[in-house]
């Protein structure tokens, strides 16, 4: 019995020493004590409040630095005087870059702001409040390092022999002197293009377009007018459908976003609110061209169609309008069959012609300017004919497309030549080459949350569509806007929409 105990006690022990020598060989990882982790995510907590300070608080300085611009230098006699026409894409980029410390500069436009036009679409319907993507032009001059003069007015003549401009104040109001002569020593040309009709009868009288502000609060009073008068009573069932039939004219970007966001706004929230109507709103698009969106790849075309046939947009293409009335088209169709289709609302986004004022010059001077479709420039910028004239953007007729993204790079490009003049005008060696375009994509929306990006990626493209480009979209867009505050208030009306749905009131 004792030896029996003493056997076993000796295995025992044998066994715990065998088992101590198998842990220390195969040691188990302790587990993390609390207190470590604890520590740890006090750690990132305090990171994360000491980021979010620093990021509120820069914002701060950055809201306050825009709201109280500092002193400025006065206008130097001695110093060249630079006017630049337009408050679009091309001029506000210019106006950002040219530095002030080099020359006088002076704008002349016949709105006081800068318009961020992708997004205008967006405001016919009410997913944007407009004064969201408005960007008054003295917030740009007012942070200039010399007084940059602004005249809210329209250039109607350029005299490139005597270097003078006259301008008309075109407001409401007017004081004693509303018409005045300006002169300059460079002239930089940025007044963007009109409206192409094709000479057509009625376009301008009927059809509704959509390059500024007033157009989408057009847009937008003429499309609930459309609503509200298809729920009159005893209103004849013909004229419903007519009243609730919206053609868009035109397949490039323009036009096919319009459509989508059309398509959203009846979807999501006139359905809901005029359940009467539902069944009887109609989206057409008019295309001349054998497909929409031909700057696209082909891949993307076929989505888009497809999204849009998915969605009951009905889409014409290899269809001209031959005529406009009140409330019809007529159109010959692929077949060549003169069609008549009726209309509520007709939007017009067929592309660009010149101006009165590029027209004015270019007739002046005609031996230069052989191209009616705009004002020829060579490669620094320099319209042909007019010596001390440069001309970028839509006003222009070069082998670049009239896109926002053409017109931004241009600004910048010309602000670099005339630092570069300055400097050489200083004795310094300096170099001016020529404009050079560096294509960064095409994007659009295309409804229900989907959007397509042609995206340049080493030696070729790359397409992508849907949900998560839509994302990609937004965040573009959002990018490029010229302020903080402009930024902010796209987002809450993005927010807004979403929470809310839009507002459809009739202003």
């Amino acid at each position: 019995m004792i030896s029996g105990a003493r056997f076993n006690s000796t295995n025992a022990g044998a066994t715990m020493a065998t088992a101590s020598k198998t842990v220390a060989a195969n040691p188990t990882p302790a587990a993390p004590q609390p207190k470590k982790r604890w520590s740890r995510l006090r750690a990132l907590k305090r990171v994360v409040q000491l980021g979010t300070v620093g990021a509120i608080g820069y914002g701060a300085y950055e809201i306050y630095g825009k709201r109280h611009p500092l002193e400025q230098k006065p206008f130097d006699p001695k110093k060249r005087t630079v006017v630049v026409l337009g408050s679009g894409w091309g001029a506000v980029s210019f106006l950002k870059s040219i530095n002030t410390d080099d020359y006088n500069v002076m704008v002349v436009s016949p709105r006081n702001y800068f318009l961020f036009t992708p997004l205008l679409p967006s405001c016919t319907v009410g997913t944007i409040e407009l004064r969201s993507i408005m960007e008054p032009i003295r917030f740009i001059t007012q942070h200039k390092s010399r007084n940059v003069k602004f005249y809210e007015s329209e250039c109607t003549d350029i005299d490139p022999e005597s270097k003078t401009i006259s301008i008309t104040d075109v407001s409401d109001i007017k004081g004693s002197v509303s018409n005045t002569t300006v002169p300059y020593d460079y002239l930089v040309m940025a007044i963007g293009a009109d409206n192409q009709t094709f000479g057509m009868a009625g376009v301008r009288e009927f059809a509704c377009f959509l390059k500024e502000i007033w157009d989408a609060q057009k847009i937008r009073t003429r499309l609930m007018d459309c609503v509200e008068s298809a729920g009159f009573a005893k209103q004849a069932p013909e004229e419903v459908d007519r009243l609730l039939h919206m053609v868009v004219v035109g397949g490039g970007p323009t036009g096919v976003e319009y459509a989508a966001e059309l398509h959203d706004f009846l979807k999501d929230d006139l359905e809901v609110w005029y359940p009467e109507l539902a069944d009887k709103f109609r989206i057409t698009l008019v295309e001349a061209l054998p497909n929409v969106l031909p700057m696209f790849s082909s891949q993307l075309i076929q989505y888009t169609e497809s999204t849009f046939k998915q969605n009951k947009i009905e889409v014409l293409t290899k269809t001209m309008v031959k005529e406009v009335a009140d409330k019809e088209i007529k159109v010959m169709d692929a077949n060549k069959n003169l069609v008549s289709i009726p209309y509520g609302l007709l939007v017009w986004a067929t592309g660009n012609c010149p101006r009165p004022l590029a027209r004015k010059l270019m007739a002046r001077i005609k031996e230069a300017q052989t191209s009616p479709r705009g004002i020829l420039v060579d490669d620094y910028m320099r319209v042909a004919g007019a010596p001390d004239v440069y001309a970028i953007g839509d006003c222009t007729f070069s082998k670049y497309a009239p896109t926002a993204q053409v017109a931004t790079q241009q600004g910048l490009y010309l602000a670099s030549v005339f630092e570069n003049l300055a400097r050489m005008e200083e004795g310094q060696n300096k170099k001016i080459t020529p404009f050079e375009y560096s294509h960064q994509g095409s994007l659009a929306y295309i409804g229900s949350d989907k959007a397509i990006a042609d995206l340049p990626f080493l030696n070729g493209n790359v397409s992508v569509g849907g949900v998560a480009t839509y994302v990609f979209w937004r965040s573009v867009y959002i990018s490029n806007m010229f302020s903080f505050r402009n930024r902010f208030l796209v987002v809450g009306d993005w927010m807004k929409s979403k929470v809310f749905g839009r507002d459809v009131s009739r202003e």
